[in-house]
Formats: C-alpha cells, sequence, structure tokens
C-alpha cells in the first residue's frame, strides 16, 4: 500500500507544427522544451533499477509541475480563455497527434508491456499528463511508507521513531489526497466540457472515465487508513518484535497506549466502502465514444481494490475486538479477530489447536521470504497484496496471545463470529468529509507570459528540429520488435528470427 503503479513513456511532439501565436509567438517552442524534459525523464526512470526508482520520483515531479502551466495555456488559448488577465491567441495549424503508452492496460501476453496507443487533440495530451502527476503522487506516498517498513537491520536504514513515523504518514496522506484531487478533477473535466465527453482510443484505458473514477475511490481508500494508521500501535509493534537487532524490549515493555477503537472501526468500514466502489468501477464498463465495457484493464488493479476491501473490513474487526477487550469481554474480542481473519481468508484454529496446515506453512514461508527481499532492499512487490500480509499477522498474533488469557484466567465463550458481525457490525464514516480539496492547477505568471511574448529564436528551433530528426525513438524500436518476435524468445535470439520468413 499503496498500489505500485507502473509509469507511462511517450513519443515525441513538436507543437510548433500543429499550433502557432501571434501574441506570445515563443509558447509552442517554450511548452515543446518543457515536454521533451518530461518525457526525457520518464524514459530515464522506465530503465532504472525498481531500488532506484523513488528517488528520480521528485525530478519527475518537477519537470512534470514545470510543464503543465504552459500545457494548460495552449488550451486556455484554444479556448479562448484569459491566462493571468491576458487573452493568448492560438491558431491550430493540424489537429495534435501523440501516443502514450498505457501502464493500466491488460498486457495481451505475461511480461511484455502494452504498446504505445495513439490519438489526437490537446485533450489527449493533456488527460495523459495530469494522470501521470496523480501516479508519481501515489509512488511517493509509497515511497514515504516504505522507510517505514525496511528492517534496521539493514544498513541503510535505522528504526523510526515515533516523530518520524507520524511525518512519514502524513506526507504519504498528502500525496494520497492531492492524487485524489487530480483524479476527481479529470473527472470533473469529462462532465464540464463544452463539446462533450472526449473521445479517446479504447485502449487508453488509463485516461478513461471508469479508469479515473476507480482511481479517485482507490486514492481515498488508502488515505482513510494512513489517517487510521497514524494512531494504529500495532503494526508498529509487531514490526518492532520481528526486528532481530531490536534491543528496547530489554529496557522496557512495549507501549499499547488505548485508542479510539469504535471511531477507527468506522473509518475503517468507510475505506472499505471506497475500495469496493473502486473495483466495481474498475470492472463495470463505459459508454465513451462509442467503446464497450474497461475489459482492458490490469486485473492486478482490480484485484488489489478487492484486496484493500478485504483489509479493510478486517481492520475494522481488529479494531472492534480491540474494544472489547478493553471492556473486558475477551470472548467477544477473539471472535471479532476470527471474523477478521476470515475476511482475509485466513484459517482460524480451534479449541487451541497448534496444527501446522501445508497452507499455513506456505504463508509462513512466503512471508520470511517478503522479509528477505526487504532485508536486500528489494521493494518493488512490497504492498502489493494491500496490507493483506500486515493484517493478517497482527490479526494472529492478538487471536493467540488473547486465546491464551482466556484459556488461563477468563475463561469466556467465544460467540460465534459469523453472527456477530451480521448484529454488530456499525457502519462507515468519511475522514475527511467536506475538507477534501479541490486541485487548482497552477498557471503562468506575469514573468512567463512576458518570456513566451518575445519572438522565436530560429536557431535554436533548427537546433531542436535537428536533434528531434537525429533523435533514434528506442521506445518505438522496442514495439517494433515485440511485434516481429515470437512469443517467449529470448532477446538475445529477436535479431536471428527477424531474418526468418517464418517467423
Amino acid at each position: 500500500m499503496p498500489y505500485p503503479f507502473a509509469l507511462p513513456t511517450t513519443s515525441h511532439l513538436t507543437f510548433q507544427t500543429h499550433l502557432t501565436s501571434l501574441t506570445h509567438p515563443s509558447l509552442p517552442a517554450t511548452v515543446t522544451t518543457a515536454r521533451n524534459s518530461v518525457r526525457a525523464a520518464l524514459k530515464t526512470h522506465k530503465r532504472l533499477l525498481s531500488a532506484s526508482q523513488s528517488a528520480n520520483l521528485p525530478h519527475i515531479l518537477t519537470v512534470l509541475s514545470e510543464y503543465t502551466p504552459y500545457l494548460l495555456a495552449l488550451d486556455a488559448g484554444l479556448s479562448g480563455k484569459p491566462v493571468c488577465g491576458e487573452d493568448i491567441d492560438i491558431t491550430l495549424l493540424k489537429e495534435v497527434e501523440v501516443e502514450w503508452r498505457p501502464s493500466l492496460l491488460a498486457s495481451p501476453l505475461p511480461g511484455r508491456q502494452a504498446p504505445r496507443v495513439k490519438g489526437k487533440g490537446l485533450d489527449y495530451e493533456i488527460y495523459n499528463t495530469l494522470h501521470t502527476l496523480s501516479a508519481v503522487h501515489a509512488l511517493l506516498a509509497r515511497s514515504s511508507l516504505l522507510r517505514l517498513y525496511v528492517p534496521s537491520s539493514s544498513p541503510t536504514n535505522t528504526a523510526p521513531t515515533p516523530d518520524a513515523r507520524t511525518a512519514a504518514i502524513q506526507n504519504a496522506t498528502k500525496h494520497l489526497l492531492t492524487a485524489h484531487s487530480i483524479h476527481t478533477h479529470l473527472l470533473h473535466l469529462t462532465h464540464t466540457s463544452a463539446d462533450g465527453p472526449p473521445s479517446f482510443p479504447k485502449e487508453a484505458v488509463d485516461i478513461h472515465f471508469s479508469t479515473q473514477s476507480c482511481l479517485a475511490e482507490l486514492s481515498l481508500a488508502e488515505a482513510t487508513l494512513l489517517f487510521v494508521l497514524k494512531d494504529d500501535a500495532y503494526p508498529a509493534l509487531l514490526q518492532q518484535s520481528r526486528d532481530k537487532n531490536d534491543r528496547e524490549w530489554m529496557v522496557k515493555a512495549p507501549d499499547i497506549p488505548r485508542v479510539r477503537a469504535h471511531l477507527f472501526a468506522r473509518l475503517s468500514l468507510g475505506a472499505a466502502e471506497h475500495a469496493g466502489r473502486a473495483a466495481a468501477a474498475g470492472q463495470g464498463g463505459f459508454a465513451e465514444g462509442g467503446g464497450g465495457g474497461n475489459r482492458g484493464l490490469a486485473k492486478d488493479l482490480v484485484g488489489y481494490c478487492e484486496d484493500l476491501k478485504r483489509v479493510s473490513r478486517a481492520k475494522a474487526c481488529r479494531f472492534l475486538g480491540v474494544d472489547a477487550e478493553a471492556s473486558g469481554k475477551t470472548g467477544e474480542g477473539i471472535a471479532w479477530l476470527r471474523a477478521g481473519m476470515t475476511e482475509l481468508g485466513m484459517e482460524i484454529q480451534k479449541n487451541g489447536e497448534e496444527k501446522m496446515s501445508l497452507g499455513k506453512l506456505k504463508s509462513s514461508w512466503v512471508e520470511k521470504r517478503a522479509d528477505r527481499k526487504m532485508e536486500k532492499g528489494k521493494t518493488a512487490e512490497w504492498g502489493a497484496d494491500a496490507g493483506k500480509t500486515e493484517e493478517g499477522r497482527v490479526l494472529e498474533w492478538l487471536e493467540r496471545k488473547w486465546t491464551k488469557q482466556n484459556d488461563t484466567m477468563n475463561v469466556q465463550i467465544v460467540p460465534d463470529h459469523a453472527a456477530l458481525v451480521a448484529s454488530m457490525m456499525p457502519s462507515g464514516r468519511e475522514a475527511f468529509g467536506s475538507n477534501l480539496s479541490v486541485w487548482t492547477p497552477t498557471l503562468l505568471g506575469e514573468d512567463a507570459l512576458a518570456r513566451i511574448r518575445a519572438p522565436v529564436d530560429i536557431d535554436q528551433g533548427l537546433r531542436e528540429e535537428q536533434s528531434s530528426g537525429d533523435e533514434v525513438d528506442s521506445d518505438a524500436e522496442e514495439d517494433r520488435k515485440a511485434r516481429r518476435a515470437p512469443a517467449g524468445i529470448s532477446l538475445g535470439m529477436r535479431g536471428e528470427c527477424e531474418g526468418d520468413a517464418y517467423y
């Protein structure tokens, strides 16, 4: 958690061949320069190792933030809207055509990336750019949380202090809420467009209405769970107990502060409702430009939304169990824990049994393997299960602890957890309510407008055209080879097969 997005890549685009401006002659060339920086940054990010990509995210955020105001200035000029009180006259020479590689399109073959999709119109460029910006914010939130889960035995990390943990969670929440506001802004653009909803290619699933609805709900569900995580001591306590280098237990017992358990349970159920709506939007269809159902959306994303719903409900059951145990109802608390384990599909040992089933043995082996990957800095797969492993560990640890206490001291009857959920599960509650901020795009200031009123530098334009003409589009070359090479063949043998007429 959050979802591990892959950033898209895009083809080269020269705005001077599509647009011209009498009032601001340098605007098309300036937008082209800013876009080239975005394209280069995305290509570089794609080729980095997964361990190095997190450090590159702030640079991508910077170039996207610099490019977006110029791109929106072009759109305002074409729409006849002023920018900073100044009219920009834009003349369309020919329709903009550009290619973007969708990152959420289901690949026809495992391990093969989806081809780039060509779209027409400036809206296609705007929607893809803003979607990429929201994905960067989600990845920055993921990077901020990752520091809390890397074991302190790693030479590059130490155990975070409570203040550092709170700051990391708050920073991640801020990025997720920004991503949510961008998705909501794109949905608003779709509804309020003067020319009606924009028509995009069916394969460009990243920017379709149903996908943006899914991502808006998903980011809000993740931010709601982080609002709960900030005051949830149990995941941090379990992480500390599994740290081989931790010695704090020698000094004092771990602190488990009393939490507002019932409130957190309702907030977790609110997150489950958002995750459920995200899964429904991902699975549902859309009628956009004559398109059919959203069958091309990656199954990983839909499965992640469904897992996040289960994790949120399991977390709510745990908080209700904590509330019951604090009131002296240990038996009811154990039942709530078992209800949470059932939500996650975990096996429940009854009557104090300690049998090691094959499924439990496999789960233990997978968890240890994931821990070793985290220690080695291989974090690409972290959180892909929406936190099921972490929540399952907490539930299992509490259930084992409370069952032992109940068997030796309290001896309370443990009620049926299914009946408990059916009769006593509360309703969900929103964490942010009406406090969600609306994303407002940054517009060009007076200084930037003054610079683009200058005439075009002809020599610079010729150099840019020469460099773009000499540039080898490696992404297009990869697509060409991927289409010509047979499925399953190794990279080293592609050249041999390209000359074989049989293939």
